[in-house]
C-alpha cells in the first residue's frame, strides 16, 4: 500500500502541474466531486470487489498482469485531458508520444524504419495485419497453426479470406511438414507464425518458416501478441531464443503491451516493416485532418477514435523501464520464466500429475493422472475448483491428448482432447511465490483424491 500511496501523491502533484498549464482558461479546473459523486464512486468500489484478485501472485490463471503504477497514473493523468489519437486536432502531445513509444517497440525487433500504431488490442492489430496481407495478396489463403489464436480464422472470415489450419507437433508448435505440404499445393499468400500460443506459450519455429518463405514467397506475419517481449529475456532455451532473434524478418508484427508490457487493457500494437503499406490506408476526411500537414495516426489505422491515454501510459512506462536486454524490464520477463520452470519441475516430479511439455515462456500446463482421459478431465476441474476455494486461482484448458504421454501414464484415450490445468506465471513476483502456489495445489489435489476415494468406497 505504501507504493500505491506514493503513486497517488505523485499523480496529484502531476495533475496540479497540468492544471497550471491551463490557468489562463477561467473554467478549466474541474469542479471537485460533490457528495453524490463520492457516493457513486464508493458504490463502484463495492461493485468492483466482485472480481478475482488479478493483481495478486496467487492469481496464476489467465493472462492478467497488473499495470505498472506509473502506467495507471499516466493514464489517469491523460484522461483529465481526454485526448483522441485519431487526429492531431484531438491529441497533439499524446499522438507524438504514441509515435515515440511505437518506434521504441519497433527498435526492439531491429526496425529503424517502420509503419505502426497502437490499437485496442491484439485482435484489432491482427485484423489490420491480415487486412494489409489480403490487399497485397488478393485471393490467396491465410495459414496459421491449429493452436494459433482463434481470432485469425475469425478475422479471415470477416475479411473474406480463405483460412487453412496447419497441424502442430507434440509441443504445440506449427508442424513444418504439414506447412510445406499445404504450401506446395498452392494458393497460400500469408503464413502467421505464433510467437507464444495463448494456451501453452508454444513458439512456432520461425527460422524454418523463414526458410520456407525463401522457396514459396509468402507474406509472413508474426503474431507476438503474448510472447513478443521475450526476445529481451536472457533465459530462453536456445531454439526459442533463435526464433525470437528473427522476428524482425517478418513482414508485420503484432504485440500486446497490455499483456507483458504492464499496460491497462486496451493497448495493442501493429507494426509493418515496409512503411509503403501506408498507401493502402489512404482515405479522405476533409473535416478531420486539417490542423497539421504531419501524418495523423488516423491516416495509417483502421480504427477511428482511439484513446490517447493508452499512448501516454505506454510512453511513461517505457520511459521508466526501457525495452533493452539486461534491463529491469527484461529481468521481470526472466523472473516469470524462472517461476514457470520451477513449477513445472515440481509437477514433473509428482506422480499425481502428468505435465505436457516444458514451458517455452511462462505458461505451464499439466493433467491430473487417472485411469482415462475422461476421468483425468473431471479430476482437473475438481482440482481447479478446490484450489480456488483455498485462494489459489488457476485456469483450465482443453488440449489435444497428443501433448501428453498417455501410454507412459497408462491412461486410456477415450476422448481426443483432455481438460488440464494451466497456469500463467507472468508476474515478476511469481518466482518468490512458487512454493506457496505448489503447497496450495498439492493440498487441493490431496483433498480431491481423498474425496474421490471416499466416494468410490
Amino acid at each position: 500500500m505504501k507504493l500505491e500511496s506514493q503513486s497517488l501523491t505523485a499523480l496529484r502533484e502531476a495533475l496540479e502541474r497540468l492544471e497550471r498549464g491551463f490557468e489562463q482558461l477561467p473554467d478549466a479546473r474541474q469542479a471537485p466531486l460533490d457528495a453524490a459523486g463520492r457516493d457513486v464512486l464508493l458504490e463502484v468500489a463495492e461493485r468492483l470487489q466482485d472480481n478475482y484478485p488479478y493483481f495478486h501472485p496467487l492469481y496464476a490463471g489467465q493472462m492478467l498482469k497488473p499495470p505498472h503504477p506509473v502506467a495507471r497514473a499516466a493514464a489517469a493523468l491523460a484522461a483529465w485531458v481526454n485526448p483522441n489519437n485519431h487526429a492531431l486536432d484531438g491529441g497533439r502531445a499524446s499522438s507524438r508520444m504514441e509515435k515515440e513509444a511505437v518506434a521504441q517497440i519497433a527498435r526492439m525487433f531491429g526496425w529503424d524504419s517502420h509503419l505502426g500504431h497502437l490499437s485496442s488490442g491484439g485482435t484489432m492489430a491482427n485484423l489490420e495485419a491480415l487486412w494489409v496481407a489480403g490487399k497485397l495478396n488478393p485471393g490467396l489463403r491465410v495459414a496459421a497453426s491449429s493452436q494459433a489464436h482463434y481470432t485469425h480464422q475469425r478475422i479471415s472470415a470477416v475479411l473474406g479470406l480463405d483460412f487453412v489450419a496447419i497441424a502442430v507437433d507434440s509441443k504445440g508448435r506449427m508442424d513444418m511438414a504439414d506447412l510445406e505440404r499445404k504450401l506446395a499445393a498452392g494458393a497460400i499468400g500469408t503464413v502467421v507464425a505464433t510467437m507464444g500460443t495463448t494456451a501453452t506459450g508454444s513458439v512456432d519455429p520461425l527460422p524454418q518458416i523463414l526458410a520456407l518463405r525463401e522457396r514459396y514467397g509468402f507474406r509472413l506475419h508474426a503474431d507476438a501478441a503474448y510472447g513478443g517481449y521475450f526476445g529481451l529475456a536472457d533465459n530462453l532455451r536456445p531454439e526459442t531464443a533463435a526464433a525470437f532473434a528473427q522476428v524482425g524478418a517478418a513482414d508485420s508484427i503484432v504485440i500486446d503491451p497490455h499483456k507483458h508490457g504492464m499496460q491497462p487493457y486496451g493497448c495493442g500494437c501493429v507494426l509493418f516493416r515496409d512503411p509503403g503499406v501506408g498507401r493502402l490506408y489512404k482515405h479522405d476526411s476533409p473535416y478531420t485532418y486539417f490542423s497539421s500537414s504531419e501524418l495523423h495516426l488516423g491516416e495509417i489505422s483502421l480504427e477511428c477514435s482511439r484513446p490517447g491515454a493508452s499512448a501516454v501510459a505506454l510512453w511513461a512506462t517505457q520511459r521508466l523501464l526501457p525495452l533493452e536486454r539486461g534491463g529491469e524490464f527484461a529481468g521481470m520477463l526472466a523472473s516469470g520464466r524462472r517461476a514457470a520452470l520451477a513449477l513445472h519441475a515440481k509437477i514433473n516430479a509428482d506422480p499425481r500429475f502428468m505435465p505436457a511439455f516444458a514451458p517455452e515462456l511462462d505458461i505451464v500446463v499439466w493433467a491430473v493422472r487417472a485411469d482415462s482421459v475422461a476421468a483425468a478431465s473431471n479430476h482437473a476441474r475438481s482440482v481447479f475448483e478446490e484450489t480456488a476455494r483455498r485462494g489459489l486461482h488457476l485456469a483450465v484448458a482443453e488440449l489435444p491428448t497428443a501433448f501428453f504421454d498417455l501410454a507412459r501414464a497408462g491412461m486410456k484415450e477415450d476422448r481426443p482432447t483432455i481438460t488440464c490445468l494451466r497456469s500463467v506465471l507472468m508476474k515478476p513476483e511469481h518466482a518468490e511465490w512458487v512454493d506457496r502456489i505448489w503447497g496450495l495445489l498439492s493440498q487441493s489435489t490431496d483433498a480431491v483424491i481423498a474425496a474421490r476415494t471416499a466416494h468410490a468406497d
